[in-house]
């Protein structure tokens, strides 16, 4: 995966939009949903994108895959960085985004739900 199948592919997503929201930190490109953040990397390097994950099987996935560590600013127990090193299929990488985006839909309000579904 490069940096524009990853940009490309999260803008495919229903009601989803790109920033770049940190003023501190002009090269972080985040993807939101309804405003809520589902992905974010460093459009300098992409040597790695933030993704968010299930609780419940987030250790277990990091344990399987060693490219698959804890975030650096995120909560560990829902976040985890994905390092772009070619260890990891582009076919899981782009399962995990899915995750992540649906993640984030599944805690927006039903208005929010029912107005992505009309988009």
């Amino acid at each position: 995966m490069n940096i524009e199948a990853y940009r490309l592919y999260c803008l495919s997503k229903k009601g989803v939009t790109e920033s770049i929201p940190f003023s501190k930190l002009p090269h972080v490109l985040v993807f939101k949903v309804k405003g809520k953040m589902f992905t974010a990397t460093d459009i300098n390097t992409f040597d790695s994108f933030s993704i968010k994950c299930e609780p419940e099987t987030i250790e277990e996935l990091r344990i399987q895959y060693d490219a698959l560590e804890e975030p650096s600013y995120f909560s560990k127990k829902h976040w985890s960085r994905v390092v772009i090193d070619g260890s990891i299929s582009d076919k899981v990488l782009y399962e995990w985004l899915d995750i992540s985006y649906r993640l984030v839909v599944a805690k927006l309000t039903k208005k929010e739900r029912l107005e992505l579904e009309h988009l």
